[in-house]
């Protein structure tokens, strides 16, 4: 099975990272952004570096947007999966229509307010991950896992 993972970096990263006794028995490949944290984290990775900031930058939604478009028609991934923030947003859009599923697993840190990404996502996926009974609420087709971290 084939993996695209997007994230951005930080505390994102560090949550898909985590679930590195699933992704590491499957071909993968990672978006994110360009900083010391992910360049250490995923060396020896295949990564692709997403355009940043992503919130409110509309230009970089665009550049995303294109990126997401290049890297699902070359990759092929049999599944998308990510914990956001705002790069995940063009990618779950494309991934849809082009038929690719998508995971969205929702952050641990924001338990009793949805995630704007997480909003804007939850559309788009196939399977919504919560790590907390109080999310939810929020997305009534959230499958509970429990807190990664």
């Amino acid at each position: 099975m084939k993996v695209l993972l997007v994230c951005s970096s930080g505390g994102h990263l560090a949550q898909l990272y985590r679930l590195r006794p699933w992704w590491q028995r499957h071909e993968r490949v990672w978006v994110t952004f360009r900083d010391s944290h992910a360049e250490s984290l995923l060396k020896g990775e295949t990564v692709v570096h997403a355009f940043a900031p992503t919130t409110r930058n509309v230009p970089n939604a665009l550049r995303n947007l294109r990126l997401a478009f290049s890297i699902i028609r070359a990759e092929r991934p049999d599944v998308l999966v990510s914990d956001g923030a705002g790069v995940a947003v063009p990618f779950f859009l494309l991934a849809r229509a082009m038929r690719v599923p998508t995971v969205y697993l929702e952050v641990y840190d924001r338990i009793s307010r949805p995630t704007l990404t997480g909003k804007l996502c939850y559309p788009f996926t196939k399977l919504f991950i919560v790590q907390w009974p109080e999310q939810a609420v929020s997305y009534p087709r959230g499958k509970l896992i429990g807190c990664l971290i």
